[in-house]
């Protein structure tokens, strides 16, 4: 995202939801009180710390506007601080929702709260606990130095004696934000990914709603603290070279491929590209006059029926390969890519054979970090998270580089403009290097 520099710093009321553990409730909470705020006629901006895709698809259904990732290391501090910036300057409130745990992860949600000066908010899973609710608030408000935590909320809550409890369990100084009794009608469903999809779940809004009732009946929900937000330094907000300028780039787009970063969207047509989209799982063709194509991660393993019977889609997909095109793929779409894909229940079918392999899902996580890639024009950061293994027949070009000492790289494959890899890219953490991967 490209910062302009007429916007003007103004302080914005801020909030970062985090929590002790994953699976507390942080994107319930988060949705239900960007909801609740908008209801009430405020304009609201929300953000997703680290990389992910699915969380901010229920977090866009909750505050009608776009939702982009807050990461320290994937996209820099001045790239978030850009992002902030911008959205104080339109928004009445800004909501961050977490990742993991607090502390949890280099760089964590705890450190983004400090850098930036986010007061926090901890969602507590409380429905195995009573008094100790207070003792995980207290370590979460003074484990860490300089942190604000300005309140916490009691999530899967039994009962209004329950909820007393818990209240009264809380040392002095450390606010009650309420609690979100146990409720099936809003709770959101996962898979083996995450949650699922937002747009899968027909239901979306009404459990967006259901939350943010029980939130607020819970009691006033406060206003949180007003933060300035700085303008980005002047390099940062620049405008990027219309590096590609008069290029037009195919970008699959659908349940199967749905995993798109909008900052990665904002810094192609930054760079000048203009941008269509086309869904693979309806048999429509690579776009005509594509001079590029993109195929991002996702769930291809849960529609091979359509996918292998899709010949449209899959014919025009190879001739672009052919014809010399740029075409990138990551993760998902680089399953797509292989000769056959056999999913968890073990049925296989053909897939597109631009790679020649084979791959397969686990039936765990194979591999989950932080990544950056060393390509010729520069390093570029992301990350990998799948549960799929490959088998291919073609020597690697490179190896991405894990962020954790004992982490696991990924093969990075190219063929003639192909480029493929587990590797999720982060566009704004080097445009110019992704420019030259699209550019014919």
């Amino acid at each position: 995202m490209i910062v302009s520099p007429c916007l003007e710093a103004r302080p914005c009321p801020a909030l970062l939801v985090t929590a002790p553990a994953s699976g507390q409730g942080k994107t319930t909470v988060t949705a239900a009180l960007a909801h609740s705020h908008r209801s009430q006629g405020r304009r609201v901006r929300v953000f997703k710390t680290g990389p992910d895709f699915l969380d901010p698809m229920v977090l866009e259904c909750a505050s009608g506007a776009p939702v982009q990732q807050l990461d320290l290391w994937m996209g820099g501090a001045a790239h978030c601080a850009g992002l902030l910036h911008s959205a104080a300057a339109q928004a009445d409130l800004i909501l961050v929702e977490g990742v993991m745990g607090l502390h949890d992860g280099t760089p964590s949600s705890a450190d983004l709260a400090l850098h930036f000066g986010l007061p926090v908010l901890a969602v507590i899973d409380a429905s195995a606990m009573a008094q100790t609710f207070g003792a995980v608030a207290h370590g979460l408000a003074t484990y860490r130095p300089g942190l604000r935590l300005t309140g916490v909320l009691a999530n899967r809550v039994g009962s209004a004696g329950h909820a007393q409890m818990l209240h009264e369990s809380l040392p002095a100084g450390i606010a009650w934000y309420g609690a979100l009794p146990r409720g099936e009608h809003y709770a959101l469903p996962s898979r083996h990914l995450g949650l699922v999809q937002a747009g899968e779940v027909g239901d979306m809004a009404q459990r967006i709603a259901a939350a943010a009732q029980a939130l607020g009946d819970s009691g006033a929900l406060p206003m949180p603290p007003a933060v300035d937000f700085d303008a980005p330094p002047t390099s940062a907000s620049a405008a990027l070279p219309s590096t590609l300028a008069g290029v037009t780039i195919a970008i699959a787009r659908d349940a199967a491929f749905s995993f798109l970063y909008r900052s990665n969207l904002d810094t192609l047509r930054a760079l000048g590209a203009e941008l269509c989209f086309f869904s693979p799982l309806a048999n429509q063709p690579v776009p005509a006059g594509a001079h590029a194509l993109y195929l991002p991660g996702g769930y291809p393993e849960l529609h091979l029926p359509a996918l292998a019977g899709n010949t449209a889609s899959r014919e025009s997909i190879c001739a672009h390969h052919a014809a010399g095109r740029p075409l990138v793929a990551e993760c998902g779409g680089m399953l797509a890519l292989l000769e056959s894909l056999t999913d968890a229940a073990g049925h296989r079918a053909p897939m597109l054979g631009l790679l020649p392999g084979q791959g397969a899902m686990a039936d765990r996580l194979v591999n989950l970090g932080m990544h950056s890639l060393a390509l010729p024009e520069g390093e570029v950061r992301g990350h990998t998270f799948h549960h799929a293994r490959i088998d291919v027949r073609l020597p690697a070009a490179l190896h991405t580089q894990a962020q954790r000492h004992h982490g696991q790289p990924e093969p990075v494959f190219r063929k003639g403009r192909l480029f493929a890899s587990f590797m999720h890219l982060y566009f704004p953490s080097n445009p110019a290097a992704v420019a030259a991967l699209f550019k014919p």
